[in-house]
């Protein structure tokens, strides 16, 4: 490869801007620890101005990676570089990254300011991070749609004010491939100093268009790509890690450009995400979808048995997929489980083992396969859950077509044994309006989701459910061999999300 591209993950500040999304201190240091793992250059923590559970989850954080540079976001103003500086300080390797935005219709409508003041506003910003720091970094927000000229003016002074990176954002995913990476170019070639800094881009997916944005910036000579596991972030999401960097790792041919992302390790970064969010990866997604290697077709089919190139432009094995499953069961012991949840992504503590090894075995004596969709349903059951309010203890219901569908629902609430029952449509109604009643929440359910995580009648059953109170939003997750207990048990983890946010609100965040 020719030169290097910097990949800039902010899937912990972006990302988690995406509604129902919202991370714990614990789940973030998790998914921190296996972005290093994967390779990232640079991690965007968070926004540690927006709330002291950002600032406390980017202050750990930084003081756990060991290779990788560690970002704090931060508004063009002292209060949030030092409050950014401040969670970022003990880090190997610590970035600020301060922005504001350079559109006139940003500038009108939002700032009330002139141009010339915000080119006073982004240079006191810069200097003073560079008080702080050499690693400083610049974000031009609505920059695709801001004058090409004023742009190049912005950056020019932020460089020359000590800036090291200048990052151009696609906020509202407006831009077209083309258009992009001409503007790539025309920054190139009329902002005298930047190659004094590397030029970034961050792009969003409004239009479908953020990883095609992103690779035609790339080829227009950006050397830092903004990205997100998944693509999750603000709206329609942010240009997905996945498909650039394995855009570039297939298409070397025509991009003779390269990453240091541990390839091999895409696949379980995705799904430790989707178990933390809750949110799920569509099956026909890009790379990391359940259908990406998947062949029906009966022609094509033929084709892979002949020659898996015919079909398939990477090998699975090179996200992280296996052609082969290590299947677990009853007999197993903790080794065998510790190592194959390690492939998979989950570097567990002992404690953290035993309480996972005693689900393990518990599933294992109901289903006489356990698989790697089963192991991390136990992980997100066990491990991955927020700090619990309330704690399902008890399910009974009855259901048929000539009774009337009732549960009975016990919970530990606050540590406090609490039962009642609920009538309603069907058993899993019947259960949330139980559940409802002992926890005094009046939640509106917004999504109600059931996939079978494995093959067979003895698959595990994974719900998803999407929870909406006084304007917080929070995805809960739940699975068992059992529908029903599936189901109250998202449902208790969507409550327990949603007062987790209650405790933890967050202001505004900022939007690149």
């Amino acid at each position: 490869m020719d030169e290097r591209v910097i990949i800039f993950d902010t899937t912990l500040r972006d990302g988690e801007q995406s509604p129902g999304a919202s991370m714990n201190t614990a789940e973030k240091l998790r998914l921190a620890g296996q972005l290093e793992k994967l390779g990232i250059d640079v991690i965007e923590a968070g926004f540690p101005a927006a709330s002291e559970g950002d600032f406390e989850a980017v202050s750990q954080i930084a003081g756990r990676l060991k290779r990788t540079e560690v970002a704090g976001l931060a508004r063009a103003n002292r209060n949030d570089i030092d409050r950014a500086w401040q969670a970022v300080r003990h880090a190997a390797r610590p970035r600020l990254h301060t922005f504001i935005a350079t559109s006139d219709i940003h500038l009108q409508y939002k700032l009330k300011m002139g141009r010339d003041e915000v080119v006073q506003a982004a240079v006191a910003a810069v200097r003073h991070a560079k008080s702080l720091t050499d690693n400083v970094e610049f974000s031009a927000e609505d920059g695709s749609r801001s004058d090409r000229d004023f742009l190049c003016r912005v950056f020019e002074a932020a460089i020359a004010a000590g800036a090291t990176t200048v990052n151009l954002p696609d906020t509202v995913g407006y831009a077209l491939p083309d258009e992009f990476g001409e503007l790539v170019r025309y920054i190139r070639q009329h902002t005298p100093n930047i190659h004094q800094a590397v030029l970034s881009v961050h792009c969003h997916n409004d239009l479908g268009l953020a990883t095609a944005n992103t690779l035609a910036a790339i080829h227009a000579g950006a050397r830092q790509a903004e990205v997100t596991i998944n693509g999750i972030g603000e709206r329609a999401g942010n240009t997905s890690l996945e498909e650039v960097v394995m855009a570039l790792h297939t298409r070397a041919n025509r991009m003779p450009v390269g990453t240091q992302i541990r390839t091999e390790f895409i696949y379980p970064t995705s799904r430790l995400v989707s178990m933390i969010t809750g949110i799920m990866v569509q099956p026909n997604k890009a790379i990391v979808g359940a259908n990406a290697f998947a062949h029906e077709a009966g022609i094509h089919q033929d084709g892979m048995l002949k020659n898996p190139m015919t079909y398939e432009i990477m090998r699975p094995e090179s996200i992280g997929l296996s052609a082969s499953t290590l299947v677990l069961g009853k007999h197993s012991g903790r080794h065998a489980l510790r190592t194959q949840l390690k492939d998979l992504g989950y570097d567990l503590s002992d404690e953290e083992l035993n309480l996972v090894f005693a689900k393990f075995k518990e599933l294992a004596d109901k289903k006489k396969k356990v698989v790697n969709e089963d192991l991390e349903a136990i992980v997100t059951e066990g491990i991955l859950r927020t700090a619990d309010v309330f704690e399902l203890e008890y399910l009974h219901a009855s259901a048929g077509t000539t009774v009337l569908p009732m549960a009975s629902v016990r919970l530990k609430i606050n540590g406090r044994l609490a039962q009642d029952a609920g009538y309603g449509n069907g058993p899993i109604d019947a259960a949330f309006n139980a559940i409802a009643k002992l926890t005094g929440t009046s939640s509106e359910l917004l999504r109600f989701s059931i996939s079978a995580l494995t093959g067979g009648t003895d698959a595990m059953g994974e719900v998803t459910v999407r929870l909406r109170e006084n304007g917080l939003v929070a995805m809960g997750k739940g699975a068992d061999a059992d529908i029903i207990t599936a189901s109250a048990k998202a449902y208790v983890n969507g409550l327990n999300r949603l007062e987790y946010l209650k405790a933890h609100p967050l202001q505004e965040a900022a939007m690149l």
